[in-house]
């Protein structure tokens, strides 16, 4: 049977940027899913703790401020981390009344293999392209999601 005949999206949808970018985001997100797993966390969650990694600790508003989500999806990725043992909040030095959160040890490791997994699920999920329309791919969704100043748009 050929696409034609009603088993595949058709030439007008298989060109449609809409219909390719949330079947593309299907994909790496199944891709990544399996990936994590087994680490305990999801992509949200990687997320989060990448927003963390390698920083002065930050407060709940500035990681989701990082992640461009609301303060209560935060709070409740926090605390299912927190839950996971995978980072820890104390109340900031300066200002009592917010919350600093950082990467516990545990947090850390996990993420170290986190990364790798889901590097490998990217390369898997990029194959297709070749080394180097996939480097093509991913610098020009930076230039469409990023500023030049790296923030988002």
């Amino acid at each position: 049977m050929s696409s034609t005949d009603g088993d595949g999206p058709g030439p007008e949808l298989s060109r449609n940027l809409v219909y390719l970018l949330k079947h593309a985001q299907l994909r790496m997100a199944e891709l990544g899913t399996n990936a994590l797993t087994p680490y305990g966390i999801d992509g949200r969650e990687m997320g989060v703790l990448l927003a963390l990694a390698d920083r002065e600790p930050a407060s709940q508003q500035q990681a989701a401020q990082r992640l461009g989500i609301d303060r209560t999806t935060m709070v409740a990725l926090l605390d299912a981390l927190e839950r996971k043992g995978l980072v820890a909040r104390r109340p900031h030095a300066e200002d009592r009344r917010r919350n600093v959160v950082e990467l516990t040890d545990t947090g850390k490791e996990t993420l170290r293999s986190a990364i790798e997994a889901n590097d490998d699920a990217e390369r898997e999920f990029l194959a297709p392209l070749g080394a180097q329309a996939a480097e093509r791919l991913r610098r020009s969704l930076q230039a469409i999601v990023l500023r030049p100043d790296g923030r988002r748009t």
